[in-house]
């Protein structure tokens, strides 16, 4: 396909998903311009909406019961092509999973166990390596459930297994893998604190998972315990490395049990979707997420989409429900042009329930400024 424009957003969080993103802006750009080509792409960095971007796009998406955050029954999904699976930790064991607010209770006792049924799940329908985004978590249990759910024993002095939760592993004596369900696993995620300290997953994401002062400090030391226990028992010492911290610990059962690399999200993800193929011979690229703001240029999606459309020199614009970056800063980052629905509705209310009408609204101006302008150029050319 030669001279289309691709629409690869994220997620609009708490209004529209990103496979919804992409639908309303490829009408806009169609009623604009029924000449042009769309592909909707839409794209996840790991966490919240990966599964359901990679289904959007062609994966198969599977469901299966799994155990909650609080060990309540979720139904999850992940994604599989092929002999490879994707699986979203937040599906199993997410913020979003919890039956009510987080609290303190939830804080201590939250547990990865989910997320290690879905490997074990997707193994049994063929994987044969994982893709495992992190984000959104309710657990700080240091992806203790996880590896329980795979087949590990963490027990405590009396030989029992230790309780659910971060809390717990105060308890830690012995670790025992003999049992262990081993799988190629690579780790989606940006976030690049360490297990433990000032900068570990206790202190700085626990607050945001119910914990306060008591429960930090309870958490930080189940954590250290385990830590502590993972290297006396089985040799591995990844407490300290970048991306340890990330879902509450996981990543350190991942790089220390299950031998897991970590990348960022969105390089997988777009890796997953051929990005690269798509790209070749598009006009212009559409990426996006709710907010375009200090974060986002930190490997957010929309930077990562904008990364690869500049090595394939097809230029980018951005759209948003709000832009708090400065246009000139963006174009350094490769991104052309923003455009925010709260340029056209200045209520953020508003614009978190009216977003499919407002972007198509927007995809409607991006045709006018950018596909008329192109096709104005080559007319002249």
């Amino acid at each position: 396909m030669e001279g289309h424009v691709i629409v690869a957003p994220d997620k609009f969080r708490g209004s529209l998903t990103a496979p919804q993103v992409a639908a309303h802006v490829a009408a806009g750009l169609r009623a604009a311009r029924s000449d042009v080509p769309v592909v909707t792409v839409p794209v996840a960095d790991g966490g919240d909406g990966t599964v359901a971007a990679l289904v959007a796009s062609g994966y198969s998406g599977l469901q299966t019961n799994v155990t909650g955050p609080v060990c309540n029954p979720v139904v999850a999904s992940f994604a599989m092509r092929g002999d490879e699976a994707v699986i979203e930790l937040a599906e199993a064991s997410g913020l979003r999973r919890l039956p009510g607010r987080p609290t303190a209770t939830t804080a201590l006792t939250a547990t990865s166990a989910g997320t290690g049924e879905l490997i074990r799940t997707a193994v049994r329908r063929g994987a044969r390596r994982v893709v495992l985004g992190l984000g959104g978590s309710a657990c700080t249990d240091g992806g203790a459930g996880m590896l329980t759910a795979l087949g590990a024993k963490l027990l405590d002095a009396s030989g029992r297994p230790i309780p659910p939760g971060g809390a717990a592993l105060r308890r830690l004596a012995r670790i025992d893998t003999s049992d262990l369900l081993r799988v190629p696993v690579i780790v989606a995620s940006d976030v690049d604190n360490p297990l433990l300290g000032q900068r570990g997953a206790a202190q700085i994401f626990g607050p945001q998972k119910g914990a306060g002062p008591r429960e930090i400090e309870a958490l930080e030391a189940g954590l250290t315990r385990f830590s502590e226990i993972a290297r006396r028992d089985l040799g591995v010492d990844e407490a300290d490395m970048r991306g340890a911290g990330a879902a509450g610990g996981v990543g350190f059962a991942a790089l220390a049990f299950l031998g897991a690399t970590i990348r960022p999200g969105i390089e997988i993800i777009l890796e997953q979707l051929d990005f690269a193929q798509v790209l070749a011979g598009a006009r212009l690229v559409i990426t996006g997420e709710g907010s375009l703001d200090e974060q986002t240029l930190y490997g957010k999606a929309p930077i990562g989409v904008a990364r690869e459309a500049w090595r394939a020199e097809v230029p980018v614009v951005a759209v948003s429900g709000r832009c708090e970056i400065d246009r000139d800063m963006l174009r350094r980052f490769g991104i052309d042009d923003a455009y925010a629905l709260t340029d056209l509705e200045p209520d953020p209310r508003v614009c978190i329930r009216q977003a499919g009408a407002l972007l198509e609204q927007l995809a409607r101006g991006i045709a006018a400024d950018h596909l008329d302008r192109q096709l104005t150029r080559n007319h002249r050319g």
